[in-house]
């Protein structure tokens, strides 16, 4: 047996994964199918097409895991899968699996909190951090930051009121032409401009919580008033805006719980630019930041199996008619 192995599947939104992890900090697989072609056309995620392609996928995606790995059902400790937040119908493909897995293999089953997730990404690369932490967890579906006080004790101490980041992202690079997923395409176009060409609003200084839809407007607004203007600078002056909301509010936060190290979390910390201004402000506040790589930052099915390690140990199994949660918070 893999002393401690967990088996772990994520499908929460249009990613199909899957992922071996030893004592919640070695990964030993980590297999990810991208859904991103499928959806591209639609510039968005389409629910429906998502569940259908997770039910094709996650037969194979498992299959790699385990063979990467080179482990049995029969080594596993336990079967994890994301039962919440995300599209109730890619959730369930998810959850399915791992129940039918565990029962098969007589293993116990953990649903995991996505959310929760994201925070313990940075443990499968930094297992020695320590709490309190300030964890900023900006994706497609979520903005909020994290005060982590200990494992299985975390709080919530801002967060989105209207769009999350990566949202704000994926509408602006669509009304300026540029594709989808729409992150990855601004912060390209964004090093060929000026992040101080245009003067976006930054909404709700001082206020723990986040804004992105009134930012939104304003790159829609502005390029009414001049159609014209270099795109570039849009870019680069609506990425600056967004990172200065969040990197601001974290600071804050971190500020207000007495937290030593800054950590990042979600697609959104990917970010180029995120990236550079949180390693920055770390350093001018004497913190220390820890940075994920981008593959841990996005969705993975790692972070699930690292998340669903420490759940065992402090809460034991999940029972298997526990359902999902489309709309799961962190508690």
């Amino acid at each position: 047996m893999v002393a401690e192995a967990i088996l772990a599947i994520e499908t929460s939104c249009d990613e199909t994964a899957a992922a071996v992890v030893a004592h919640g900090t070695e990964i030993l697989s980590s297999v990810v199918s991208s859904q991103v072609d499928l959806h591209a056309r639609f510039g968005g995620v389409v629910p429906e097409i998502a569940s259908r392609a997770h039910v094709e996928l996650i037969g194979p995606v498992i299959a790699d895991a385990l063979g990467d790995a080179g482990v049995e059902l029969r080594d596993l400790t336990a079967i994890a899968a994301t039962s919440g937040p995300g599209l109730a119908g890619a959730l369930l493909v998810g959850v399915s699996a791992a129940k039918a897995l565990a029962l098969v293999a007589d293993l116990p089953y953990v649903g995991v909190n996505h959310l929760e997730a994201h925070c313990y990404a940075a443990w499968l690369e930094q297992p020695n951090l320590e709490p309190p932490l300030a964890v900023l967890v900006a994706s497609g579906g979520h903005t909020l930051v994290v005060i982590f006080e200990g494992h299985a004790n975390m709080r919530v101490v801002g967060q989105t009121v209207d769009d999350a980041a990566g949202e704000a992202f994926d509408k602006v690079a669509r009304h300026l032409g540029l594709g989808y997923p729409g992150g990855p395409l601004i912060d390209r176009l964004a090093r060929d401009g000026d992040p101080a060409a245009i003067a976006f609003p930054r909404a709700m200084p001082g206020e723990p919580d986040f804004s992105f839809s009134g930012l939104k407007t304003a790159v829609v607004q502005h390029r009414r008033r001049d159609p014209d203007g270099a795109i570039a600078d849009v870019a680069a002056s609506f990425q600056e805006a967004v990172v200065d909301q969040l990197v601001d509010k974290l600071v804050r936060a971190a500020d207000e719980a007495g937290a030593s190290t800054l950590v990042l979390g979600g697609g959104v910390a990917a970010n180029s630019r995120l990236r550079a201004r949180v390693a920055e402000v770390a350093e001018a506040t004497g913190r220390a930041a820890f940075l994920p790589p981008p593959d841990l930052c996005t969705d993975n099915a790692a972070m699930i199996a690292a998340t669903a390690w420490w759940r065992l140990q402090s809460d034991g199994p999940t029972p298997l008619d526990a359902g999902v949660n489309p709309s799961l918070s962190i508690t």
